[in-house]
């Protein structure tokens, strides 16, 4: 191992329905091919052991609703704001620690609502950016997220939200996809597509998880 190795920490749980075992399996995988050094943790208590997270350059999370202590939450945030990145993609990010509003800030979107069944919706690229390089538009047929969010962010891909008979008023209101943000001196990379393993199987899907997790590194 050469001092310039990057190292990634993979922090994965809550609830089993967004499969973060197999969805963080895959990129872990995808981390380790690149080159980095890997450690994959099941526990929250990561955010709390300053040396590892001192060393880490990537912190990729897949850990949908669940609890954050305010240590842990304190841990992760002041990680990002020295320098180290944090990805990840749908409710592994984004529907975290729903109570949490310091978490939500960081991470620049908060999931609220999708319609019962999954959807078919069309993304599409808003800015030039190199996560998005060659991806114009694509379909997926998925949950869709309606958010709330953060002006700050930098939207890289949005979604015209469908017609839900539960919220009839959200229809055709244009929905962020995919974005970044700086929190301090780390990047923060989100994308709301990946509910299952087919989600980012997609290759325009899978494309943006990579070069999110390559942008969002120290």
């Amino acid at each position: 191992m050469t001092s310039q190795t990057k190292h990634a920490l993979v922090v994965r749980g809550g609830w089993d329905g967004h499969v973060p075992v197999p969805t963080s399996d895959k990129y872990a995988a995808v981390l380790k091919d690149d080159g980095y050094d890997v450690t994959v943790s099941d526990t929250l208590d990561s955010y709390l052991d300053e040396d590892l997270l001192a060393g880490t350059d990537l912190i990729v999370q897949c850990w949908t609703m669940g609890q954050i202590s305010g240590d842990q939450v304190s841990g992760l945030i002041n990680a990002v704001r020295a320098g180290t990145g944090f990805a990840g993609w749908h409710g592994g990010v984004i529907d975290a620690f729903r109570s949490e509003t310091r978490y939500q800030l960081m991470t620049g979107g908060q999931f609220v609502h999708h319609p019962r069944e999954f959807t078919t919706y069309e993304v599409r690229t808003v800015a030039e950016h190199p996560i998005m390089t060659g991806i114009e538009r694509f379909t997926v047929t998925t949950e869709q997220y309606y958010l709330h969010m953060d002006p700050q962010v930098e939207v890289l891909a949005v979604t015209d939200y469908a017609e839900d008979p539960d919220t009839h008023e959200l229809a055709g209101a244009v929905v962020p996809i995919t974005w970044t943000r700086e929190w301090g001196a780390g990047r923060v990379f989100v994308t709301a597509v990946g509910h299952r393993m087919a989600d980012v199987e997609v290759p325009e899907v899978d494309a943006m998880i990579r070069r999110g997790m390559a942008w969002a590194t120290r």
